[in-house]
């Protein structure tokens, strides 16, 4: 049986980010992908030039259409734009506790557009972090969550992906790949064990949705029944793949996506 997914994030119309690179890596994953729309923005390689948060009650018709009729084996939560959506998002998750939720903390854009109210901080911290399963932080979103300074070696990666575990989430899993140096590691704190999973850093600047595309690609592998260390370093390969192969596709002039589809 297929498992199925749903992405609840933001849409990007370039395709490297957002609910679209969440449906190519549900597939690339083998699994069936469904997306309930936060927000809409305009952007492209070079940037988002504009942001719409879509109605929190929509959001929420969304999702519960989709929970009435169909099994959810994971959801993947990325964009959610502001406290309202946030609170919503976290409503539904406390009525469905047994679906498992992989959140991917969205705050900024990689080229530095905000994409979370400020007053939302507050929300995703205290009542959305607390209902996921694995909170997928890179070091600035861990550094935002915890109001610390930004992770600069694996000794502070690893006390802030402790530290982050107080606040409710099953596990957290702390993206290093801002960190200086040849390789690119990420920590996984669960269950009070630090696992680590390096992968060699590919240079060059086609690296657009980088972390839509892990936390989707761990949904995937959790709706397929992974343990979360497995599901973690599947999907890290995943990632490393598709971040090799970028090279080979011809989209935009400024930072541009990942192969999704490297390896069919």
């Amino acid at each position: 049986m297929i498992p199925n997914v749903l992405s609840i994030a933001g849409s990007d119309p370039s395709g490297g980010a957002g609910i679209q690179a969440d449906l190519k890596t549900f597939a690339a994953n083998g699994t069936y992908g469904m997306a309930a729309l936060t927000a809409l923005t305009a952007q492209n390689t070079q940037g988002v030039t504009g942001v719409q948060a879509i109605p929190p009650a929509f959001v929420t018709a969304q999702i519960e259409a989709v929970l009435a009729d169909i099994r959810v084996d994971a959801i993947k939560i990325g964009m959610i734009a502001n406290a309202e959506i946030a609170g919503a998002v976290a409503d539904l998750l406390q009525k469905h506790p047994g679906i498992p939720a992989i959140l991917d903390p969205v705050m900024i854009a990689k080229g530095g557009a905000p994409l979370l109210q400020h007053d939302a901080m507050e929300t995703l911290r205290t009542r959305l972090v607390p209902r996921a399963t694995l909170l997928t932080p890179n070091l600035p979103e861990a550094a935002h969550l915890l109001d610390q300074p930004v992770a600069t070696n694996r000794d502070e990666m690893a006390a802030q992906a402790r530290a982050l575990t107080h606040l409710g989430p099953g596990a957290v899993l702390i993206k290093g790949g801002h960190l200086d140096g040849t390789d690119s590691p990420d920590v996984l704190c669960a269950e009070d064990a630090l696992h680590w999973f390096d992968s060699p850093r590919t240079p060059g600047k086609n690296t657009h949705g980088t972390g839509c595309t892990l936390s989707s690609a761990l949904a995937a592998r959790v709706a397929r029944g992974d343990r979360l260390p497995d599901a973690v370093a599947a999907a890290k390969a995943y990632v490393t793949g598709a971040i090799a192969a970028a090279d080979t596709l011809s989209v935009g002039t400024g930072h541009g996506p990942v192969h999704h589809f490297f390896d069919l």
